[in-house]
């Protein structure tokens, strides 16, 4: 199947297995009597063409599943959908929350499903297709689908909630620097991945309550628990977000602490220097007639003086409790 852009192409028995579908395959009719599932890469002109003059399909659903953006969405189109849903990124040298999508029309006997970047949870589907538990109807595989991409986020949205719980931990004992890229970049991806979980959840709400023939009460259901998950994933990005927000506005706060601690000190310090500075501007002046000049004892008298009044402004200084 190498270039010719289908992936995966099944027959499924009704039994949780399934026939392998080769490109020769496409090109003549499917048997009507099952569940065909052919999955591509959109990017190649064999899939355009194939979608576009072979797949009998109407011209909006067409476009659909060659779109290059897709927000998740579900759409009943006659007695079909029309589905675009998202997963992580879980590639190599990739970032989880750089989402990946995979656009669906699914019908009774159809499913024809595209992508641009590789998606596990397809992999996964022919996984349980070979293994003789992938799914026996439409209704089956669009569940078993939905709950594959939940299960690939979960270690996503547990490594997101552990780099707050660290964070939250390394702000108890130091106020670094550091911790204002690690709370920016948790942020970034709790941003990211919500951008697409929010719409993706009123999609799978939108599936459960579709009226198609297909789509089974069973089928349904199980819509229903991959739906109550990934509300769960999204509460727990929004309580990520939050603590992430209260953890940043702690830091903030320190951090201007520590600051206001060093220029208080500074400014004591500046206060502290201030009278001596005048006292030896006055007296480096070069005119005539400066008390002192000719007595040796004078420099030490200065120095005492000076000395004297740095005590009287430290012991001012404490008795207002400035420091």
């Amino acid at each position: 199947m190498k270039n010719t852009g289908l992936v995966y192409g099944y027959s499924l028995d009704g039994k949780g297995g399934g026939e392998i579908l080769t490109v020769d395959d496409i090109y003549h009719p499917l048997p009507n009597d099952r569940v065909n599932w052919l999955h591509f890469d959109y990017t190649h002109a064999e899939t355009q063409q194939w979608i576009t003059e072979h797949s009998q399909l109407d011209q909006v659903v067409i476009d659909a599943l060659l779109t290059e953006e897709s927000r998740p969405r579900s759409t009943q189109v006659g007695d079909g959908l029309l589905i675009a849903l998202r997963g992580v990124n879980l590639s190599p040298d990739s970032d989880p929350e750089d989402m990946v999508g995979i656009r669906i029309w699914i019908d009774k006997h159809r499913i024809i499903s595209t992508r641009r970047r590789h998606m596990l949870a397809a992999k996964d589907m022919t996984e349980t297709l070979a293994a003789g538990t992938g799914p026996i109807s439409s209704g089956d595989f669009l569940a078993m689908l939905s709950a594959a991409l939940m299960v690939r986020m979960q270690d996503t949205i547990n490594d997101t909630e552990d780099s707050v719980d660290s964070i939250e931990e390394e702000l108890v004992s130091s106020s670094s620097y550091d911790l204002r890229n690690k709370i920016s970049a948790v942020r970034r991806i709790v941003i990211s991945l919500r951008r697409y979980l929010a719409p993706q959840r009123d999609a799978l709400i939108q599936m459960h309550q579709t009226r198609v023939s297909w789509l089974t009460e069973a089928d349904k259901q199980q819509l229903r628990e991959v739906t109550d998950t990934l509300i769960r994933y999204i509460e727990d990005l929004d309580s990520a977000r939050d603590r992430a927000a209260v953890a940043q506005e702690e830091l903030t706060n320190r951090l201007a602490e520590q600051m206001n601690n060093r220029m208080y000190l500074l400014s004591l310090v500046a206060a502290v220097f201030l009278p001596l500075g005048f006292l030896t501007g006055l007296l480096g002046i070069n005119v005539g007639g400066m008390p002192g000049a000719e007595d040796p004892s004078a420099f030490w008298i200065v120095s005492g003086f000076m000395f004297i009044t740095v005590a009287v402004q430290v012991w001012l200084f404490k008795r207002k409790n400035w420091f």
